[in-house]
């Protein structure tokens, strides 16, 4: 934001070290020394704004950064509430639109984090109550700690004509999961250029890599702040296996994921399931349903109708860290 007191930049005065009763008067005649003082003093200023200007990091910045994440772990925070609607549409999260309770939330900028808190819940606690909403949106004007839930949500936790209720929130770490593991390749996507997002994870996720068939090196797709993880260069003609991993360590890989643009995969594989086993499972072919890919205004819900599919889907025993554990980031 521009500062409103200082519309043309910022202004240097060259008398930085001396209070202003003290500045020199000016004369008619000044004498050679002064002129070569004063010379001496902007070549300093100057310096000191270029380096500045240059890359130093400022002293509140390389003490106290900004951190850029979602909420995770089991700390609690404060803020405000507000609410709006959908309309039902899914938001920037690229959802093929609001979940049926209608009980979801848009965070700002700094929690959204570039998609990186899509798909995770919010316990969000106000005057009359407490909700459990679905992270599923952007809200661009809002600073961090400032939710802006469904009308619905807010419902729950406020009178509504209060418009704007303090609250205090935390993450939901491991949440019942809606269903199994679904995958969504993006329409326009090819061998040349994959694209995929990953549907009923739970909590937020950490990284997706992809590789062709059941064998060969892994590759890491890219998050986009739509909710989608982008290989540019494409991951080849498929069918695909996809290893899913999300901050608290849980990881599975599943198989046999199709090169079928704008079609939802259904598998049967959880993301975690507390206190069970590894299992194999096969996933489900695709739904003939086609929601829009690039977040919209609006969108027609998915049609998620499993069917038999022959390629296997496999769970990968991995860690699986307490409730209370702490989120790893590793974004760049």
């Amino acid at each position: 934001m521009t500062d409103a007191s200082a519309p043309g930049g910022v202004d240097i005065d060259l008398d930085v070290e001396r209070a202003p009763d003290d500045r020199p008067r000016r004369s008619f005649g000044p004498a050679p020394w002064l002129v070569a003082a004063g010379v001496t003093a902007l070549a300093a200023v100057l310096g000191l704004t270029l380096t500045l200007r240059a890359g130093s990091t400022p002293a509140c910045a390389a003490g106290r950064p900004l951190a850029v994440a979602p909420p995770t772990g089991t700390a609690a925070h404060s803020g405000k509430a507000t609410f709006y609607d959908s309309n039902g549409a899914g938001g920037n999260c690229s959802n093929p639109a609001a979940p049926p309770n209608r009980l979801y939330v848009a965070l700002g900028p700094t929690e959204y984090s570039a998609g990186a808190a899509c798909g995770g819940f919010l316990d969000v606690t106000g005057p009359k109550g407490t909700v459990r909403v679905l992270i599923m949106d952007q809200c661009p004007e809002c600073a961090p700690g400032h939710l802006d839930l469904s009308r619905e949500a807010f419902a729950r936790i406020a009178n509504p004509v209060q418009g704007l209720v303090p609250v205090t929130y935390r993450a939901v770490v491991n949440p019942p999961l809606p269903g199994p593991l679904t995958f969504r390749i993006k329409e326009g996507a090819s061998q040349w250029w994959f694209a995929v997002r990953v549907g009923n994870h739970g909590n937020p996720l950490r990284s997706v890599e992809v590789r062709q068939g059941t064998s060969g090196p892994w590759r890491s797709a890219a998050r986009q702040d739509y909710n989608y993880w982008l290989i540019a260069s494409g991951a080849g003609p498929g069918p695909y296996s996809l290893r899913v991993s999300d901050v608290y360590g849980h990881r599975v890989t599943v198989a046999g994921i199709r090169m079928a643009p704008g079609q939802v995969q259904t598998s049967v594989v959880r993301m975690y399931d507390r206190g069970s086993a590894a299992t194999t499972a096969r996933p489900s072919r695709p739904s003939t349903a086609r929601p829009g890919g690039t977040p919209t205004a609006a969108r027609s819900p998915a049609q998620k109708t499993p069917v038999s599919a022959s390629a296997p889907a496999v769970v990968d025993a991995a860690a699986t860290r307490p409730a209370g554990a702490t989120a790893r980031w590793c974004e760049g």
